[in-house]
């Protein structure tokens, strides 16, 4: 049984420019989550229109195996469009990541630094990987995986929806089987940034409902976060049980 809850929140920013949505139709289901860049309302618009076309297309769509691949291209596409529409070329840009449960499997596709965390009972199986300059330095050796969180340039993407592509800039995942103990969490880079992987697993294994972890977890994200500018925060919780 796949069993959900998400949230949304404005920070301590002027507004909201993170969107989530999900949809279920004939036992699959998806859920969006996008981070919008470019201020000025701007990067809402980004987000709400990439999340809403996702949600749209899951709704056209009578087989989903190449889903993921479109919402981005299409996505990308359209936005690219709305910039043109509104000679906003250098904003109305945004975040993507999307997971899509069928039968019994899941797959997920991200660009940018929103991420999707994999827990098998209650211990971190895998994250995507931010298109990041703290995340290229992880992986040159210059830095800690834990020094993202705290790097001068962690603001700096270096993919995203709403840049021009010479290739194919977002990531895939193959799909896997879902077992029981699974869950997933879907957040935004307002979210991650004030709470650490520990603290998801800790309170993951002694949450009661998919509801109360992510609750819990938002106390942690709005105590660390109190008073430090924060930026918006959202998250998906998503448990196979």
């Amino acid at each position: 049984m796949v069993t959900y809850a998400m949230f949304s929140r404005q920070g301590e920013r002027n507004n909201n420019e993170d969107s989530i949505r999900m949809k279920e139709k004939r036992g699959a289901s998806v859920f969006l989550l996008a981070d919008g860049l470019g201020g000025h309302g701007a990067g809402e618009v980004a987000s709400q229109m990439t999340v809403n076309y996702g949600i749209k297309l899951f709704e056209r769509l009578d087989s989903y195996d190449t889903y993921l691949k479109e919402l981005f291209e299409d996505g990308q596409r359209r936005l690219l469009n709305l910039q043109r529409i509104h000679n906003a070329s250098e904003q109305m840009k945004t975040t993507l990541v999307a997971l899509l449960i069928q039968k019994e499997t899941a797959a997920w596709g991200h660009i940018g630094d929103s991420r999707l965390y994999l827990f098998e009972d209650g211990i971190l199986k895998q994250r995507t990987l931010d298109h990041s300059v703290p995340q290229m330095l992880v992986k040159s050796g210059e830095i800690s995986e834990a020094d993202i969180r705290t790097h001068p340039d962690r603001n700096r993407l270096l993919r995203v929806m709403g840049n021009e592509w010479e290739r194919e800039t977002y990531d895939l995942s193959r799909p896997i089987r879902l077992t029981e103990g699974m869950s997933f969490l879907m957040c935004s880079d307002g979210f991650w940034e004030y709470i650490t992987e520990e603290w998801m697993e800790h309170t993951l294994r002694n949450a009661k409902s998919v509801a109360h972890w992510l609750n819990v977890m938002e106390k942690i994200v709005q105590e660390n976060g109190h008073g430090k500018q924060m930026d918006n925060f959202s998250a998906i919780g998503v448990w196979i049980r």
